[in-house]
């Protein structure tokens, strides 16, 4: 027997509920006239805080809405709202159903939401089964304002799956089940692979006890959220780096505006020292955005440090192995309308050609734009070796009186024509050039003692 990949849908594959996007259809279409008592507040503490019994009290209710009409009366507002509810799934989710599918695996819609409601989006996102609440009709084609076999709720929907998994032939020990809500805790139990999703509370607190992974279907796999706020841990990191935390050294950016505040995008930018990162962060807190930074995998095998960069959604670049699978992992984010940040260079440049007007980088950015179409954006830091040069193993947190400034510039969008990606990268490189300064542009004999600063571990000979 083989597994399935079973999937709650509020606050699961969404970041809210249906129900208000289900009654608004109906509103819209004349289906119902009024609310039912306390609806628009219950949707709101189920959008917060995730299902309450009076929030299932409603749902219970809403039979009698339906009573004595026609079993076709919903239909197209079901149809109405899956278009609408379709567009606010999230991405990540939608990349993990292809993925259980690719793995031959059916995927299952288990909600308490009622059959006749949601089966035209289950059509829609290409779902294989559906495990619902479903009312009873009577003889005549009406709603009876009854249930037809269980309400589809905590150990109710467990015992809807198991009637459908004897059915299928499916095993739920080789099944995975994903859910935000405490109340799903008897299906996640009883399958061989659960994960709390946007988990409430509860769950939260048991999912930690339990070991099971907690995800975020807005943000990229592995991505961590601080548990119960739900905020990403870069948004806290990137709060608690204002410019005062490095008095060492000053901060000019600008052209920020250039990045777009919705949506994918690429961001390539040159490497001049370990001091880049903080200059990114100043970058990226003017955004209000947070990013996916692609690292060399060494930093990554660090202890702590490789835990927290994974935490904080970095992707590491295993350049020995071809760098393929970081290249999977920024189309992924990509497609999930997430920022992808990378410095094609790869590494600082050492000794001499530290000092060259042209850079040179590695084709991924290029590439990569030409799988996603995501608009690529030029930056450019300098100064950042003034405050940690390369031949330095920390930077000199001394300077407060006269710190240096280290500058950074955003360029409008390169143009990327996905013929060639080497002719693609020049045309990057030459973009990021482009924001730096004057000086960055001159052909120039560096001194040696400018070779020195450039060089690990201050040895003077030329490179």
């Amino acid at each position: 027997m083989s597994g399935a990949a079973i999937f709650d849908l509020d606050r699961t594959l969404l970041q809210g509920g249906t129900g208000p996007l289900l009654s608004r259809a109906m509103y819209d279409l004349g289906v119902v006239s009024r609310k039912l008592p306390g609806e628009g507040l219950l949707y709101k503490a189920f959008d917060v805080i995730g299902e309450t019994l009076p929030s299932i009290a409603l749902a219970r209710q809403a039979t009698l809405v339906a009573k004595g009409r026609a079993g076709d009366t919903f239909d197209a507002a079901a149809r109405s709202a899956a278009e609408t509810i379709a567009g606010v799934i999230h991405p990540f989710a939608l990349t993990l159903i292809e993925q259980h599918r690719a793995a031959g695996r059916p995927v299952v819609l288990a909600t308490t939401t009622p059959e006749h409601l949601v089966r035209p989006l289950a059509e829609r996102l290409g779902v294989d089964h559906v495990v619902a609440t479903r009312y009873a009709i009577t003889e005549e084609g009406t709603f009876s304002g009854a249930l037809e076999g269980r309400f589809v709720w905590s150990r109710g929907k467990l015992a809807a799956v198991r009637e459908w998994a004897e059915r299928e032939g499916v095993d739920l020990a080789e099944s995975f089940a994903y859910s935000d809500s405490i109340y799903d805790l008897p299906l996640l139990s009883a399958v061989g692979s659960p994960a709390a999703v946007n988990p409430d509370p509860r769950l939260t607190v048991y999912a930690l006890a339990r070991g099971w992974p907690i995800v975020h279907f807005d943000v990229s796999p592995g991505v961590v959220k601080v548990p119960v706020l739900g905020v990403e841990l870069q948004r806290l990191f990137f709060l608690a780096n204002p410019p005062a935390v490095t008095p060492y050294a000053r901060f000019d950016v600008a052209g920020t505006e250039n990045i777009p505040r919705t949506g994918p995008a690429i961001l390539v930018g040159n490497h001049r020292s370990y001091f880049d990162i903080p200059a990114m962060i100043q970058m990226m807190r003017r955004t209000g955005r947070t990013g996916r930074i692609l690292a060399k995998k060494e930093l990554f095998d660090v202890p702590v440090v490789g835990a927290l960069a994974s935490a904080l959604g970095g992707i590491p670049v295993d350049r020995a192995g071809g760098g393929q699978e970081s290249f999977e992992h920024a189309a992924v984010a990509l497609a999930g309308g997430e920022l992808v940040c990378l410095l094609p260079q790869g590494t600082i440049p050492r000794g001499a050609k530290f000092y060259d007007p042209v850079l040179k980088g590695r084709t991924g950015a290029a590439r990569l734009a030409a799988a996603t179409g995501a608009p690529v954006i030029p930056f450019g830091v300098w100064g950042s070796e003034k405050v940690w040069p390369r031949s330095s193993t920390l930077p000199r947190m001394l300077s407060l009186t006269d710190p240096p400034t280290v500058r950074v510039r955003v360029g409008p969008p390169v143009e990327v024509l996905g013929r060639s990606a080497a002719a693609d990268t020049r045309r990057i490189m030459e973009a990021i050039v482009d924001c730096l300064p004057p000086e960055a542009r001159e052909e120039r004999t560096p001194t040696e003692e400018e070779i020195r600063l450039a060089t690990p571990g201050g040895r003077s000979a030329r490179s």
